[in-house]
């Protein structure tokens, strides 16, 4: 019954958690790369890198700027939606182009808090919802043609 629902603050929460985690372990790989990459050039003075807090800050916002654009703009979902059912779309509930993906993705991770407007907002749609005419709708039946979700005729595009 809730396919093409917008989806309510807690399961974007869950949601947000999961791909934090997903990130992490982008991130702990990354490292691990750099330190293998170090080592392979010189095992005799190898020391495990000490990046800058900054560079760690920066280099973990450019990693979750790409994730979420990758997933949103080429299947509408991160690893966390897919984990719980959820799709983001785009006014007529459409998938997101690269564009838009991007532009929704720099605004959650620059202002991540705006993600609990949903909690108040009647629609349950975040500030970045609001903003971008987006929307993020339980999706869980296998992807058909664009947009299929939409066949439960529950999800008015975004104004």
């Amino acid at each position: 019954p809730y396919q093409g629902q917008r989806a309510g603050v807690v399961t974007r929460m869950a949601t947000a958690i999961i791909d934090a985690l997903v990130v992490a372990g982008l991130l702990l790989v990354g490292y691990a790369v750099v330190a293998g990459l170090r080592f392979m050039v010189d095992p005799l003075g190898f020391s495990f890198p000490r990046p800058s807090w900054l560079l760690n800050l920066g280099v973990a916002l450019a990693v979750t700027v790409v994730y979420l654009t990758a997933g949103w703009a080429l299947s509408g979902r991160t690893y966390g939606s897919l984990v719980m059912g959820l799709r983001v779309v785009g006014p007529r509930g459409r998938r997101l182009r690269l564009p838009g993906a991007l532009i929704r993705a720099l605004a959650c991770v620059m202002f991540p808090i705006g993600l609990l407007w949903c909690a108040v907002n009647a629609q349950n749609r975040s500030l970045q919802d609001v903003l971008l005419r987006t929307s993020v709708v339980y999706d869980w039946q296998p992807r058909g043609a664009p947009g299929a979700f939409r066949q439960s005729g529950s999800v008015p595009p975004a104004s």
